[in-house]
């Protein structure tokens, strides 16, 4: 009797949708085609207008505002026009919406990727304009009054920021603020005073966006690409397919629009069939359940873990708007069923991977062993908000149980620690110099330039990876901690990072309170080693038997001695060797407060050696004296 009423409640419920759905609205595919705000550049995949509901149409951080026929990118600084979108280049060019009828030029905020989908384009750079400057305000490049701005008490100054040149924070000024810019023809000889940058300013800044997942094939087979269940797809007029119009379909349903003829009946019988077999499943799955319940066993679904349980609940409340969600059988499609392999480290694997547009990337595989999803968490948590040059960049993660990857973009020199440890690929002094500043300005903007502090707590030579010319990128947050600003020390009960490079206060709490200068510690190991090319620390010898590299190079610096250190070629290198030595010995104090900031760390470095004073010398921090550390130097606490 139970299955019969089932039958008619399954009857009825596929009689009501077949009154209520032809009043549905346009299809999917339909819905996703380009459209504009009334003027500007067409708005298509992955970009979407907002208040349409036609969020399916793109990727989130790609949301565009129609504002007085204009299209309009929000961020949280502050709103830009769009004026065009390259989709063959993947680029869009923004301009602020307060210059465009400006007469005075002076930006009042910076531009924000809010941990959005975006990055530069090649021909970045900056204008850094100081407001409220007194008599005491020097900058070490050219710099323009802006008389605008100006007045008989305070000045303000505009100048042009090239790449790879760090920004000023222009000491003696009330407020300064960065405005990123395009500059063609090259960035060598350009300064403030010989471009027009009122000019720059109105023709606003190019940004790039990876790899969006759409395949050309959908495009061309007729379809329109879209955003479903955490995945791209492809809307064609017969339904949705996973890359294009002429594969099976994914099963999802899409509602066609109702009208006459053929397209009307192939839309009923369509609903009809699929309402029918929900029916019929419905009353499966109900038989099912009393007979499991009766036999006390359910069995018919597998339960997920609270660990599992947990991720999920993290993805879905604070995932990462501007990395896309894989499948596994996704990841092992684009590394090739896992066919070459970069590495392996602590927490699995690392494979070398192609996404759909032949972009390559970096595919870490988690270990199964490590169930209890922290260093999935923390990764995803704290990469996910950094958008910097010197921080590698996070495409995309998988998670489906036990089965865990993260997509990271492709670094072509691999890890640092193959070049300063191995003879055969060594590097030169200029670009070990660039390299030690490069992961500074990384940590700066870790500790204090983005929307939180994220400390990393494993700065060592294998995290930082290498790209075709040697820009380093800071990576592996596997054991970061995302916290406030305000935040001076944070609560840890565990010690965590690398024997090595682990900062004293994550040992003994007598030392000192946990920090960023935690970070500051390991950062000052590794340069030393970049330096000496060599271990500081041998983790299975008594520090009596051996020469401590610290103590070595200090004394040798304090007597004014030859540092003995391999090619050293000119004055110049001699220079900027002594400024990574001294500021690396000033960054491993015992002491945390004795330690400078990251930001102090870039001052030191790009200034004069001469203004360097000499710092302490080091004491030692036996890590073997604890017993809960393994013998294995490479080896993380966890």
């Amino acid at each position: 009797m139970e299955i019969l009423f089932l039958l008619k409640i399954s009857v009825i419920i596929f009689r009501t949708l077949l009154l209520l759905l032809p009043v549905s609205a346009e299809s999917r595919y339909g819905a996703c085609k380009p459209r504009n705000c009334g003027s500007g550049p067409n708005i298509s995949y992955p970009f979407y207008i907002e208040d349409t509901g036609l969020d399916f149409c793109g990727l989130r951080g790609f949301k565009i505002e129609c504002s007085e026929g204009k299209p309009v990118y929000l961020t949280s600084r502050g709103p830009y026009f769009v004026e065009d979108i390259s989709y063959e280049n993947q680029s869009l060019r923004l301009v602020d919406v307060e210059v465009v009828d400006a007469t005075c030029y002076a930006p009042s905020h910076y531009f924000a990727f809010d941990g959005g989908p975006m990055y530069f384009s090649s021909t970045h750079a900056n204008l850094q304009f100081f407001y409220g400057c007194n008599e005491s305000f020097s900058l070490s490049f050219e710099k323009k009054l802006i008389p605008c701005k100006s007045n008989a008490t305070y000045v303000s100054y505009v100048a042009l920021v090239v790449k790879d040149k760090e920004l000023s924070y222009g000491e003696g000024c009330e407020r300064q603020v960065g405005v990123p810019i395009d500059l063609e023809g090259g960035f060598s000889n350009q300064t403030i005073k010989t471009v027009d940058y009122p000019q720059l300013l109105k023709k606003g800044f190019t940004l790039r966006w990876y790899g969006d997942g759409c395949s050309n094939s959908c495009k061309t087979s007729g379809g329109q690409c879209g955003f479903e269940d955490e995945r791209t797809v492809c809307f064609c007029p017969e339904g949705t397919h996973s890359t294009n119009c002429t594969e099976g379909k994914t099963g999802n349903m899409t509602i066609l629009k109702v009208g006459t003829g053929n397209g009307n009946k192939i839309f009923k019988a369509t609903i009809a069939t699929t309402v029918a077999g929900v029916g019929a499943l419905i009353v499966i799955v109900i038989c099912c359940i009393r007979k499991f319940k009766y036999n006390k066993s359910i069995c018919f679904w597998k339960k997920q873990n609270q660990t599992d349980q947990n991720i999920e609940a993290f993805l879905r409340n604070y995932g990462p708007v501007r990395v896309r969600r894989y499948s596994y059988s996704d990841v092992k499609k684009m590394t090739n069923s896992f066919k070459e392999k970069l590495g392996q480290g602590g927490y699995g694997g690392v494979y070398k991977g192609k996404l759909h547009d032949n972009s390559l990337v970096a595919v870490k595989v988690l270990n199964d062993s490590k169930g209890n999803g922290e260093e999935f968490i923390n990764e995803v948590a704290s990469i996910s908000r950094t958008s910097h040059v010197n921080i590698v960049s996070l495409l995309g993660f998988c998670f489906e149980g036990q089965k865990r990857a993260l997509i990271y973009q492709f670094m072509p020199n691999g890890s640092l620690e193959k070049f300063i440890f191995n003879n055969n690929h060594s590097l030169g002094w200029e670009t070990l110099f660039q390299i030690s500043l490069g992961i500074a300005r990384g940590l700066e903007y870790l500790h204090r330039g983005c929307n939180t502090r994220i400390l990393h707590f494993d700065i060592k030579p294998h995290n930082i990876l290498l790209d075709e010319d040697f820009s380093p990128k800071i990576s592996d947050f596997g054991l970061a901690r995302v916290c406030t600003r305000k935040q001076s020390t944070i609560s840890m009960l565990d010690a965590r990072g690398t024997i090595g490079y682990v900062a004293p206060e994550l040992l003994c709490r007598e030392v000192g309170g946990v920090s960023h200068k935690s970070d500051v510690y390991s950062y000052g190991m590794m340069v030393l080693e970049m330096v000496g090319r060599r271990k500081n620390v041998n983790v299975g010898v008594d520090h009596s038997s051996e020469i401590y590299f610290p103590h070595w190079i200090y004394q040798r610096l304090k007597l004014d001695e030859e540092l003995g250190l391999k090619i050293i070629m000119n004055e110049a290198e001699k220079i900027e060797v002594k400024k990574m030595i001294m500021v690396s010995l000033w960054c491993t104090q015992l002491d945390p407060s004795d330690r400078p900031a990251m930001s102090k760390v870039i001052e030191m470095l790009e200034g004069s050696l001469d203004s360097l004073q000499m710092p302490p010398k080091p004491r030692i921090f036996s890590f073997t004296s604890n017993s809960s550390f393994p013998s294995d130097s490479s080896s993380a606490i966890v």
